[in-house]
């Protein structure tokens, strides 16, 4: 009997998971959306291998990882900055790549930035869970993190890989400007706390995650003492612990928290990139 095709795992790296562009919708019963930190570039990756730009692929994080391919297929790297090579032949990020079955796929350790996406023609078709084959490192719904020997299915190729493809992801920049939108909960802090947040640098904690961007910098004082009753919190939510440094909520992000929430960044994406020691410094939208 004919084994299906798979990608067989010889080094899972420090976090290697599956993705997707995660299952929106369920945050009313607790579940988050995970998915990939950066949809865009998982995006460009199944565009450059003809899948739907839905399709899971591999989100592989700062150390690398090895793979096997047990089928001749097409494969695309995006995102951070890392050396490609499939068996003896050195690959691009952002451009597709064909080879042979029994290849061995090496993404190395990244340059730059933290976070590559690889897709694989037809995708990674692990079985779906609310409508999503996403890894969640919060609630633990999805497969779980790739370890060494692992084996994943390969779906059935969907359409041609493109030649080229004219959108190249942002390098990472040292230096991280993100739009912050007041509240829910910023009449919990004195006004001192919101210029603070708004007129001084912080930088990226190493103990970020997929769950949320810890930063470290000028403590924001509270104005209001005692216990918040948890309620909702989205993506982007910069939730205030005890200590009065802020978290920016990522992908896998609970759905309810008990600290006060100042504010609201408009857009995380680029904190997908952000290696520890990165400066964040915030600024209030656009008039």
């Amino acid at each position: 009997m004919t084994r299906p095709p798979e990608i067989e795992v010889l080094r899972a790296g420090s976090l290697t998971t599956v993705q997707d562009l995660g299952r929106p919708g369920w945050a009313h019963l607790g579940v988050p959306r995970a998915g990939a930190l950066d949809p865009a570039a998982l995006r460009l990756a199944n565009r450059l291998v003809g899948n739907p730009e839905h399709a899971a692929g591999l989100e592989v994080t700062l150390t690398g990882c090895v793979l096997r391919l047990t089928r001749a297929t097409t494969v695309a790297v995006t995102g951070a900055e890392v050396p490609v090579r499939a068996g003896d032949r050195p690959g691009d990020v952002g451009r597709p790549l064909t080879i042979p079955a029994g290849t061995v796929l090496r993404i190395g350790p990244a340059r730059r930035g933290v976070r590559s996406w690889l897709a694989v023609a037809g995708g990674i078709d692990v079985p779906p869970l609310l409508g999503s084959r996403a890894t969640d490192t919060l609630s633990g719904l999805g497969p779980p993190p790739l370890r060494d020997g692992d084996r994943l299915p390969l779906g059935e190729p969907q359409g041609e890989p493109a030649p080229v493809d004219a959108t190249v992801s942002p390098p990472p920049q040292p230096e991280l400007h993100l739009t912050l939108r007041p509240g829910p909960r910023d009449d919990w802090f004195t006004p001192t706390a919101l210029d603070r947040l708004l007129g001084t640098a912080y930088t990226v904690s190493p103990v970020s995650n997929r769950v949320g961007a810890r930063l470290t910098g000028a403590p924001l004082p509270r104005a209001v003492a005692g216990e918040l009753p948890s309620e909702g919190i989205v993506l982007g939510a910069v939730q205030v612990p005890a200590d009065g440094q802020p978290l920016i909520f990522l992908a896998d992000h609970p759905t309810t928290g008990g600290y006060p929430v100042i504010g609201v960044v408009t857009d995380v994406t680029p904190l997908a990139q952000a290696r520890p020691g990165t400066t964040v410094r915030f600024h209030g939208p656009q008039r």
